[in-house]
């Protein structure tokens, strides 16, 4: 592919924003290189421009051919009207990178028709930071040369792991997910900073170093998590009579479920979707 790239966002939503933020911010992207379009939010459109900078077209043809990466960054229930939308207009020169939840690179393919590469990628939204967890999938058609670009791609905005796309669906309840069960945890830690006296500016400054701390430990000791906890748990102290609590209310089983019930959902949204192309594809 030609340098420099240029990139096309179909779909305007809080993943597309988190990328754009984290392509631009690490200078790797200028805003010209950047086209966003979505379905018909033009208030959505003219907000990203008017912070980032950005290309926004509601001229679909342009805006795939300026372009040799395509963005998927719909909602997983909006994917096929939105590549029926677009295909007309994709060869296979473009690389699809998918950031749907739950949608199989085998389905995306089946929409388009063609022999297209695909990448399916999931991304979490502190790509905005350039700090995401992404892992990423190569699809039938796609070769180590579009992996290396993705790579390089979700690399401007973070960590990136490939795996098989089976595991996926786990990537997505695990780390896809992940940031909001970090800022539920941190609700409950601020709710009962509040109620132990603690004005809120405090309370944050302590709760957001300590998270900061513990995952500065967790990526440079090479100690384990259980290890680790167990060094700051003195017997009968106050770490143990906390964690005491956490036990007595299955903290562990609770987050475990909590994963395991967003892997399903992923499942899930996947299985609608096939059934949505094979509902579309008996109407035709």
């Amino acid at each position: 592919m030609k340098q420099p790239l240029n990139i096309a966002f179909i779909g305007a939503g809080s993943m597309a924003e988190a990328m754009i933020s984290g392509l631009i911010s690490t200078n790797k992207f200028k805003p010209g290189q950047i086209h966003v379009t979505n379905y018909s939010n033009d208030a959505r459109l003219h907000e990203l421009r008017n912070q980032y900078k950005i290309n926004i077209t509601r001229n679909i043809p342009l805006i795939i051919q300026k372009s040799d990466v395509i963005v998927l960054a719909v909602k997983p229930k909006d994917v096929v009207e939105s590549i029926e939308n677009i295909k007309p207009y994709i060869h296979k020169s473009h690389l699809i990178i998918s950031v749907l939840a739950g949608v199989s690179t085998s389905s995306i393919l089946s929409l388009f028709q063609h022999k297209v590469p695909v990448v399916r990628a999931m991304p979490n939204t502190s790509a905005s930071i350039g700090l995401s967890a992404t892992a990423i999938s190569k699809g039938e058609h796609a070769n180590d040369e579009h992996i290396k670009l993705a790579e390089t791609l979700f690399h401007t905005v973070g960590t990136v792991t490939v795996v098989p796309e089976a595991q996926l669906h786990a990537v997505t309840g695990l780390s896809g997910s992940g940031p909001a069960y970090v800022y539920y945890f941190v609700e409950a830690m601020q709710k009962a900073a509040l109620h132990q006296g603690l004005e809120s500016d405090v309370a944050t400054d302590l709760i957001t170093q300590t998270l900061i701390g513990a995952a500065q430990m967790l990526r440079t000791s090479p100690k384990s998590p259980t290890t680790l906890r167990k060094e700051v748990t003195s017997p009968g102290g106050t770490t143990e009579a906390g964690l005491e609590q956490l036990t007595d209310y299955e903290f562990q089983e609770a987050l475990i479920q909590c994963i395991d019930k967003a892997t399903l959902r992923s499942k899930e949204l996947g299985e609608a979707i096939d059934e949505k192309m094979m509902s579309s594809r008996t109407s035709h």
